[in-house]
């Protein structure tokens, strides 16, 4: 912290050093700003000169330095000035006329105009923003442990004053109802994503899957909620999971395999960890009913950065193992430090509610801040399985503890189990099973229902699929036995296998089908990398042919020309 003289020196105007001089009785003749300020900073150091000034100030007064003592001696002007008032800003002339000594429009301004309180800028996490403090070797010559009721109030501790305003903690709650426990879920639908991902390649628009790419994943999904899919595919990318070529998603085939092979209580916290610092996870433009508007301030917005904040103060305020209240958490937090996310300025950003009405000054407090904080407890942190939710309340997980530093991260060992196989080729593979395993299973097999255990079924639609991918049968087979330990192959999944091995002439079928022709490769690749075209297309026949789905042809049509693309149809 600054001493004084550094204090009258550097963070106090030159217009208030004749007022200052004055109330602390000192004749300044010096003949520049470096001498008087000594001069008078020897004097207001004075221990008997000190207690003097501290016995004419009213109990408010003093309890605002104790209070500012009590948490090191500096704290946000913007928080200050809610629990003591403003300070205007005077010249020498202004004092002259405006007295602020005799007439203090506020606690902040009387502590301010003697000389006992400064001000600098500081850059913090979320910006610059303006502190108060008190300089260290003033604060020492005060008698901050006397009041006008010493002989009522306990002893002090010798190190300062005792707060009176203490950071408040979350009370823990007895009873709660409506009990959502947390689950680790989201390590086994990211394994999904990075499946549908390396299968299908899905064009990607602002970090975001398409419409007919959710709707063909979420049923494959244990939680298909839209909301936490975007937050786990942009996970993904924070985690180097996932990556962008030319407009589409690709698995990183590196970073994908290193986060699969771990123990899933690895996985949760390398999740955890990625989301903590990920400046692509925009936290605030999801918070439900916020609209965020673009320009100002808001596009410097760091997110990583009030994310930290928040946690911070979650480890310091929230009870280990009870159930707490979500109200009294964000209150407290807004006792505590209500600036975590912007530095004392509240008129400058454009936020609008869902009736359309900006959000500023303090009192949008709570329908930003707060809801934000509640978002984050509702949103990231229950589906990373980090806190559990009841109604109204929510409790940390031993995760959640771990993530918190509240407790060692827990490590507890993956069961070991087996993927089966049903006789007609259905694969069951349980939540249990190495993510790396079922990763490996989703590519060679058609999908069929989510849960645990995960239904594949092993068919010649699957094994075509794992061709495309480079995965030959040998590959399937090898890797069933290392799956399945000594369990034999069903006859019908043998007849399958052998079929396969004596190529395209094992089997045969005539269908009637639709193909749709273009004049140019390049118009054909426009209509594959549109999903509103491409929904309707089945197998690429070449450059310039493809096949239509059975029964898609009106549809098709339709978007053709909604494209904006001349239909020429042969009979």
């Amino acid at each position: 912290m600054k001493t004084l003289f550094h204090a009258l020196n550097e963070d106090i105007d030159a217009g208030m050093l004749p007022a200052l001089a004055k109330f602390w009785k000192v004749i300044l003749v010096a003949p520049d700003r470096e001498t008087a300020t000594r001069a008078l900073s020897e004097i207001m150091l004075d221990p008997v000169k000190a207690e003097v000034v501290w016995d004419g100030l009213k109990e408010d007064q003093r309890g605002a330095l104790q209070m500012l003592v009590s948490v090191g001696g500096k704290m946000p002007m913007s928080k200050f000035g809610r629990l003591f008032g403003e300070i205007r800003p005077m010249g020498t002339a202004q004092i002259e006329r405006e007295k602020p000594l005799e007439n203090p429009q506020s606690v902040s301004e009387a502590l301010y105009y003697r000389g006992l309180i400064a001000q600098l800028f500081e850059i913090s996490d979320t910006g610059p923003r303006v502190m108060v403090y008190i300089p260290s070797d003033l604060a020492a010559a005060l008698p901050l442990r006397k009041t006008s009721y010493s002989n009522l109030e306990p002893e002090m501790s010798a190190a300062g004053a005792a707060p009176l305003e203490p950071i408040p903690l979350v009370e823990a709650l007895e009873d709660v109802t409506g009990i959502r426990a947390a689950d680790t879920s989201i390590v086994d639908d990211l394994t999904t994503l990075l499946a549908y991902v390396q299968i299908e390649t899905p064009i990607v628009t602002d970090d975001r899957l398409n419409a007919d790419d959710w709707a063909r994943l979420k049923s494959f999904l244990l939680r298909p909620e839209e909301d936490r899919l975007t937050f786990v595919f942009k996970l993904a990318l924070s985690s180097s999971l996932l990556e962008f070529q030319n407009g589409r998603a690709y698995p990183n085939r590196a970073g994908a395999r290193r986060w699969l092979e771990q123990k899933r209580s690895e996985q949760v916290r390398l999740l955890a960890e990625a989301w903590r610092e990920s400046a692509l996870v925009r936290d605030l433009w999801h918070v439900p009913g916020l609209y965020p508007e673009p320009g100002g301030e808001l596009d410097e917005y760091d997110a990583a950065a009030v994310r930290a904040n928040a946690l911070d103060l979650m480890g310091e305020l929230l009870p280990a193992s009870d159930w707490w209240s979500l109200e009294s958490f964000i209150q407290a937090v807004k006792e505590t430090d209500a600036d975590f996310q912007r530095p004392g300025d509240y008129e400058s950003w454009y936020i609008r509610n869902e009736a359309g009405d900006f959000l500023t000054g303090f009192e949008s407090w709570e329908a930003v801040e707060g809801a934000l904080l509640e978002h984050y407890i509702l949103g990231p942190l229950h589906w990373l399985g980090l806190v559990d939710h009841a109604d109204e309340a929510a409790r940390l997980t031993a995760y959640g503890r771990g993530y918190l530093k509240q407790s060692a991260w827990p490590a507890p060992p993956d069961p070991d189990d087996k993927i089966s196989m049903k006789d007609d080729g259905t694969l069951l593979v349980s939540r249990k099973i190495a993510r790396v395993d079922r990763f490996q299973v989703a590519r060679f097999t058609t999908w069929g229902a989510a849960g645990d255990p995960y239904q594949y079924r092993l068919d010649g639609t699957g094994i075509q699929q794992a061709a495309e991918q480079g995965i030959t049968l040998a590959h399937i087979t090898s890797f069933l036995g290392r799956a399945m330990g000594d369990t034999p192959l069903p006859p019908a999944v043998k007849r399958l296998f052998d079929q396969w091995e004596r190529g395209p002439s094992a089997t045969v079928t005539l269908e009637n089908v639709t193909v749709l022709r273009t004049t140019a490769p390049e118009t054909l690749d426009r209509i594959y990398e549109t999903p509103t075209l491409r929904r309707y297309l089945g197998a690429r026949l070449g450059p310039m042919a493809v096949l239509v789905r059975p029964g898609q042809q009106d549809g098709l049509r339709a978007a053709l020309v909604d494209a904006g693309i001349a239909i020429e149809a042969l009979e």
